[in-house]
């Protein structure tokens, strides 16, 4: 029997971003929070790439931005102590919104502001941002496999990780990864559920994840 292949991840470097970028956008494409938040279905994978752009561009700063080869699958990290976006490219981000959505601007950024306000920032952990795996790839086993040596990492550095589902379909994977959904929240103006799921350090005896005060 022919055994598959299954490729290391390593970082991603800057001339890759826009290979990072392209799978990040054609994944996120039908997302439950990011397809409501950029309903414009003809300019959504140009309106997805120029945000998930700023996104892996400060990743990559952060030597953050994992990716698998052949960007089958990427994960994009923000460390503790590090903003998701550094200040240059937090400067773009409201301008880039605005410019990409017109009117549907002042919903996506309050969908940003709403992610920030519900992110536990009591307890140092690693922010899963992103994770990705390309369509033509889904289902042999590259997002997770990738997210598995991510977290092999910081099993050995003995740190917790966080991460928002905006996916119902997804909690189930990341709970077989050791994460354990904290709470939900939704987003305004009639948008869907966010989960929220927290991964104790496993060289810990720590089971539940930091009590969020402004949960709903």
């Amino acid at each position: 029997m022919t055994r598959r292949f299954w490729p290391h991840g390593r970082l991603a470097t800057k001339p890759e971003t826009e290979d990072v970028v392209r799978t990040l956008a054609e994944a996120f494409y039908e997302d439950p929070v990011w397809g409501w938040a950029f309903d414009d279905g003809a300019r959504r994978l140009e309106q997805h790439s120029a945000w998930f752009r700023l996104v892996v561009n400060s990743g990559i700063e952060h030597g953050a931005v994992w990716t698998t080869p052949g960007y089958e699958a990427v994960s994009v990290w923000v460390p503790p102590g590090c903003p998701e976006l550094l200040p240059a490219d937090e400067a773009l981000l409201q301008p880039t919104i605005e410019r990409l959505t017109g009117d549907r601007a002042a919903v996506i950024l309050s969908a940003f502001d709403r992610f920030e306000a519900m992110h536990p920032h009591d307890s140092e952990h690693h922010y899963l941002s992103l994770l990705a795996t390309r369509t033509r790839h889904r289902g042999h086993g590259y997002g997770m496999r990738l997210l598995g040596e991510n977290l092999a990492r910081l099993d050995a550095e003995g740190a917790a990780a966080y991460l928002e589902s905006t996916n119902p379909a997804n909690v189930r994977r990341y709970q077989a990864a050791g994460f354990e959904l904290m709470s939900s929240y939704e987003l305004a103006d009639g948008g869907p559920p966010v989960d929220q799921m927290w991964r104790a350090p496993r060289h810990l005896n720590i089971t539940r994840g930091p009590e969020l005060s402004n949960a709903p």
